[in-house]
């Protein structure tokens, strides 16, 4: 009895994993999800608009996307803005975009030069300069190789900094590497790569665009990023 209770229960799981997929399985509604990657809040005519169909089609996708608890409807006096569930979620696309892009034919590099250069990746730093951030981590021992450990030695230095892990209390991952999708290596993702993002706007090193995910370092960033990680930011 028990084996047929495990069958059910393993039916059901595949179910829900055909269901969860085939969210995602849409042209438009992967566009509308990748759009929400900048981790804003979105109107349905914005995305109708990213999607390039009419607003009663975005609406439909929208409702299949917030059934599937890809994306959250948010209120705000007579409007809804729509955005991603939570970085759970921009993680798992993270990690799509890096598969789609390794199975792609011919492999080809086709990300705008400074989409690849620096990116955000929902609620922290992606591309180039963010690989190379984790690298440097690692190298001072701050960050297991794997990312998944803020060592002791990491915790200290980046307290003295003033770089508070805001969330660490959640069900968040403290640390994780995040697989860059158009490096193909891992940038600092979970808390910690939340909280570095945080930090870098605060102190003014970078700047986010209003729309889009491109990031751009500022004169005291550039400096700032070779002195502080021997990171150079110019191309």
């Amino acid at each position: 009895m028990a084996s047929v209770m495990l069958s059910e229960e393993e039916g059901a799981l595949e179910s829900r994993m055909a269901l969860t997929a085939a969210a995602m399985a849409d042209k438009s509604r992967s566009r509308m999800l990748c759009a929400l990657m900048d981790g804003r809040a979105w109107t349905a005519t914005e995305l109708s608009a990213v999607a390039d169909v009419s607003a009663s089609t975005a609406s439909a996708h929208l409702a299949r996307l917030c059934e599937q608890r890809f994306v959250v409807a948010l209120a705000q006096g007579r409007h809804r803005y729509f955005r991603l569930a939570g970085p759970e979620i921009a993680e798992l696309l993270e990690r799509l975009m890096g598969v789609a892009w390794a199975t792609s034919t011919p492999r080809k590099i086709t990300t705008p030069p400074g989409l690849r250069h620096a990116r955000t990746c929902y609620d922290h730093l992606a591309g180039e300069v963010a690989v190379r951030l984790f690298d440097t981590l690692v190298s001072r021992q701050w960050l297991t190789p794997d990312g998944e450990t803020l060592t002791s030695l990491g915790q200290e230095k980046l307290a003295q900094m003033g770089i508070v892990l805001v969330g660490s209390a959640s069900r968040r991952k403290l640390t994780c590497g995040c697989l860059d999708w158009s490096e193909r290596r891992y940038h600092p993702g979970g808390v910690l790569g939340a909280s570095l993002l945080r930090w870098l706007i605060e102190k003014r090193w970078i700047k986010t665009e209003l729309s889009g995910r491109r990031v751009t370092f500022t004169p005291l960033g550039i400096r700032k990023f070779e002195t502080e990680f021997g990171i150079k930011t110019t191309r």
